[in-house]
């Protein structure tokens, strides 16, 4: 009997060991499935009717991880350069685009693998259930692998569990090499024609951004510091065709429209003296920034423009049979800015509201922007009135272009000492600069912009007259 106990004993334990396994096989073979639905991106519009953007560089690469707001590429307008982000976490599975294509709004961008369920506003974000191909991928989330060999101990099943599709360590987002410099189409086009890698290229620019000066001194110490190497074929140098860059383009539909634009041109010089001694007197403080001619300029033109209102105004001619004319209580000024990518025009809003030393810490703000290539599409919008202070680079008399809706536009030369008879007929210096202005002559008479103009260059001379008349 006491025998018998043992044997009873372990019959009783390979039951319950045989139903455990049984248990462990059917739980180990059920399944479970996950939604892995893969829809493009769509390249939203960024403003003002804009209808593609180069894609300057991409922060991803195809089997990367992404999560919301994480930077997918860098896109360049025909205005401003803008990052776009992700909207939902995932993984990355193609790029519509190279590096310098032309990207259309409305189109797929990126396609992006969103793991489990979406709802519909996140669908239409994706652009819409029926712009999108949803899969649905079923994957066992377990799997059984049977021992040979029998433990005494043990048990005789072993799980194992997969890494999820998608899952994993997330893949490096870091784009080596051409893609991850930080530079304009511009000088990505002057690398190309000098045959530099920008990769190689020491950036000064905000975050290492290169900028021209930086390619041309790189050409420059690189023919100084030169080692011999065996000989390299030679391109011949010859006629090339390129794309117009993003600013070249914009400037070229511009210039096209002014064309229909009958420009009546007006010039007249100015005496800066009295205002050059206020300036000098005033950046001879500790306590005031540094002071250009400028801001001074811009405030006497929205002086001016409250009493000539016409020339601060837009014609809308969508209509040719009925044309309409919009006055602006906003004086929202366009200043022309010299920048590596070319000539942009940020707008300097709400001028007949701010002080002459407002003016001139916004103009530095929009410049130094500009010139890093870090102007939002906000910062181009709403101009009512253009002001080209060509006079930075030179020139005395310019024949500036009407930027379309707007009907006139002010260009600064650049000043200048010129002997002048003072009122007691004796010869003296006179610093004077030369004002340039073009009007729409379909709706501003020759007299109504000559008025302005004068009424401006008076309280240039005579800056006390402006000080009583500003808000």
């Amino acid at each position: 009997m006491a025998t018998s106990t043992p044997r009873i004993a372990r019959s009783i334990s390979r039951q319950a060991s045989s139903k455990y396994h049984q248990s462990l096989f059917s739980r180990a073979f059920s399944t479970s499935h996950r939604r892995a639905i893969v829809k493009p991106f769509l390249l939203a519009d960024i403003g003002e009717g804009i209808t593609e953007c180069q894609v300057i560089q991409w922060f991803v690469q195809p089997g990367a991880r992404v999560e919301q707001f994480d930077k997918l590429c860098e896109v360049q307008s025909d205005k401003a350069s803008v990052d776009i982000t992700s909207p939902f976490d995932g993984v990355i599975k193609k790029l519509h685009y190279a590096p310098d294509d032309m990207a259309i709004t409305g189109k797929p961008l990126v396609d992006i693998d969103i793991q489990g369920e979406i709802g519909e506003e996140e669908s239409n974000l994706l652009g819409g259930a029926d712009k999108a191909s949803a899969t649905e991928k079923s994957s066992s989330v377990e799997t059984v692998s049977i021992e040979q060999s029998v433990k005494a101990e043990g048990s005789i099943l072993s799980r194992s569990s997969p890494s999820s599709p998608g899952g994993g360590e997330r893949t490096p987002r870091k784009v080596n090499g051409d893609l991850a410099t930080l530079a304009t189409p511009a000088v990505r086009h002057l690398t190309k024609e000098l045959n530099v890698k920008i990769s190689d290229v020491s950036g000064s620019g905000r975050d290492g951004r290169v900028l021209k000066e930086d390619v041309h001194r790189h050409v420059s110490q690189a023919s100084t510091t030169s080692i011999p190497r065996q000989p390299q074929s030679t391109p011949v140098e010859g006629d090339r065709t390129m794309s117009l860059t993003p600013v070249q383009n914009q400037m070229f539909k511009l210039m096209t429209r002014s064309l229909t634009i009958p420009h009546f041109l007006y010039s007249c010089s100015a005496d800066m003296t009295g205002l050059t001694g206020i300036r000098k007197t005033l950046n001879g403080s500790k306590t005031t920034d540094k002071l250009t001619h400028l801001p001074f300029i811009l405030k006497a033109v929205s002086i001016a423009l409250r009493r000539h209102t016409l020339l601060n105004s837009a014609l809308d001619t969508s209509d040719p049979k009925k044309p309409s004319l919009t006055s602006f209580a906003a004086h929202n000024f366009g200043v022309a800015v010299d920048t590596p990518s070319g000539l942009l025009v940020p707008v300097l809003k709400n001028v007949q509201n701010m002080s002459i030393g407002e003016i001139a810490s916004r103009l530095r703000e929009l410049s130094e922007k500009a010139r890093n290539n870090k102007l939002a599409p906000d910062d181009f919008k709403g101009a009512t009135f253009t002001v080209s202070n060509i006079g930075s680079v030179g020139g005395g008399v310019v024949s500036p272009v009407i930027s379309e809706p707007q009907v006139a536009i002010l260009g600064i030369g650049r000043s200048r000492v010129v002997p002048a008879f003072d009122a007691n007929d004796e010869l003296v210096k006179r610093e004077e600069l030369i004002l340039s202005w073009s009007a729409d002559h379909r709706v501003v008479d020759g007299a109504e912009c000559a008025r302005c103009a004068e009424r401006v260059k008076a309280l240039i001379e005579d800056p006390a007259a402006m000080l009583v008349e500003m808000r």
